[in-house]
């Protein structure tokens, strides 16, 4: 009968050519098989398998093999210390963009009903969070795809989040009535011909969020055009986007006279969110 340490040494092997991390995503598979944590591979590492779960793991390992990410095999993703639920309909959380969380609960007073939009919510993992975080702010969500807001409404169902509104539109075309005083998103920010399209996670997850035209840069100025009218004086807006286009976003912010315009880079170093004031 195989056991838990052989059995993750033959899938680390298997996944050694497809995958940066071949041992921890044996780990998180087989964990999710026997429904424990990583801790009680460590603690049972000569426990033995039944036959049915070797089954199983051997299953979502060929899955992985393939190059599906662990997130959707899983279906689920950490972000902000919460669990999300995540399917191939919707981006896969990054660490990054705790970026733009820290930024606006830095500019969102803790005990004032403000008014937040998050556009091209995806999962929910930003209007979430900031609604989670802020429970006086009356949060707005925005996404064109009806597929990504069922994603969205599960998870803010999960995380009770009651002050939060979700919004088939895109942009702000059939947003609520009203302004701002904080507007963030992680907008489509990939050039088209991006050759990192074609590798890692990247290739199963959803295109639409990922590429605009103009070289990742045309979902940018359409938000940043038409935030203008949607926020309060004083209003903040923030954009996260890629680590070679700081130059090119401050531009357009400045462009439609932002004030105050900042970048801010993320852990890694690379500049990640641009920001700017409506006065």
């Amino acid at each position: 009968m195989q056991r838990i340490k052989s059995v993750l040494e033959e899938a680390a092997s298997t996944l050694a050519s497809c995958s940066d991390s071949a041992l921890l995503d044996a780990e998180v598979l087989l964990c999710l098989i026997l429904d424990k944590q990583r801790s009680y591979l460590r603690a049972w590492p000569d426990k033995p398998l039944q036959p049915e779960q070797i089954n199983r793991f051997s299953t979502l390992i060929k899955k992985r093999q393939k190059g599906i990410p662990i997130a959707y095999i899983t279906g689920s993703r950490e972000f902000w210390s919460r669990d999300f639920h995540v399917t191939p309909d919707v981006l896969i959380p990054r660490p990054e963009t705790e970026l733009l969380i820290e930024l606006s609960l830095k500019l969102i007073p803790a005990d004032k009903p403000i008014k937040i939009m998050d556009l091209g919510t995806g999962s929910g993992i930003i209007a979430i969070t900031l609604a989670a975080e802020r429970p006086h702010a009356q949060v707005s969500a925005a996404d064109v795809s009806r597929a990504a807001l069922r994603i969205a409404r599960l998870n803010a169902n999960k995380h009770h989040t009651n002050n939060i509104q979700f919004y088939q539109s895109d942009w702000f075309a059939n947003a609520p009535d009203g302004k701002f005083n904080l507007i963030a998103s992680n907008p489509p920010y990939i050039a088209e011909n991006d050759d990192h399209l074609q590798q890692g996670d990247i290739r199963f997850e959803p295109q639409t969020a990922l590429c605009a035209a103009d070289q990742g840069l045309r979902d940018i100025k359409i938000i940043a055009d038409t935030a203008r009218s949607r926020l309060e004086a004083s209003g903040h807006l923030l954009i996260e986007h890629g680590y070679d286009q700081q130059g090119r976003v401050q531009a357009i912010f400045k462009h439609f006279h932002y004030d105050n315009v900042q970048t801010v880079t993320d852990l890694s170093g690379q500049p990640r969110v641009t920001y700017g004031q409506w006065n």
